[in-house]
């Protein structure tokens, strides 16, 4: 049950803040310490098996080496996104984790972001796990979310007439609990 209501607020938790508390402290701690490992290789290890002075200013140096460190960072903290949205799209979070480490270059992340399924909802009648976008539960045709009877595009609560064909909404006579917070 509490399970169950954390995944729904998740799913209902909207916009980019929402999207960055699916980051969990773990990756968190991981971007903090790939950014200061990357920073250590480079000014440290890198600098002592230089046999040459650097040609590049010091304020270019500084520009790439904060570059790699951030690259590494932010490469930790979206391996720790995907373990967080992979499962409440019902896709497999370990085998995308995987994808994203053992594919190089970020190709593995970027094929996460274009296969990605839309996020899933909870039906309020039967449970059942459903599509965001969907105005009907397609196991018990509960209508979870309110839509146009004419051209069946979604409508707002509040609306009067359908934005899209000028159909009035009023005609097709809402459920109770959807009136309701018309009001």
């Amino acid at each position: 049950m509490k399970k169950e209501a954390q995944e729904r607020d998740e799913t209902q938790s909207g916009g980019f803040s929402g999207e960055l508390r699916l980051i969990p402290l773990w990756s968190v701690a991981g971007a903090v310490l790939a950014f200061t490992l990357m920073e250590y290789l480079m000014w440290i290890v890198v600098a002592a098996h230089r046999h040459h002075p650097p040609n590049l200013p010091f304020s270019f140096r500084l520009y790439f080496n904060i570059s790699i460190g951030a690259l590494a960072a932010l490469y930790v903290l979206m391996v720790g996104y995907i373990s967080r949205d992979s499962p409440r799209r019902g896709m497999s979070s370990p085998l995308w984790m995987i994808v994203c480490v053992v594919i190089p270059s970020g190709i593995g992340a970027v094929l996460y972001f274009l296969l990605r399924l839309p996020v899933l909802s909870l039906c309020p009648a039967c449970n059942a796990r459903i599509e965001s976008e969907y105005h009907f539960c397609p196991q018990c045709a509960y209508q979870v979310a309110p839509c146009c009877g004419n051209c069946h595009r979604t409508a707002r609560i509040t609306d009067l007439y359908c934005v899209y064909c000028g159909h009035h909404l009023a005609e097709d006579r809402p459920p109770a609990r959807l009136h309701a917070f018309a009001e």
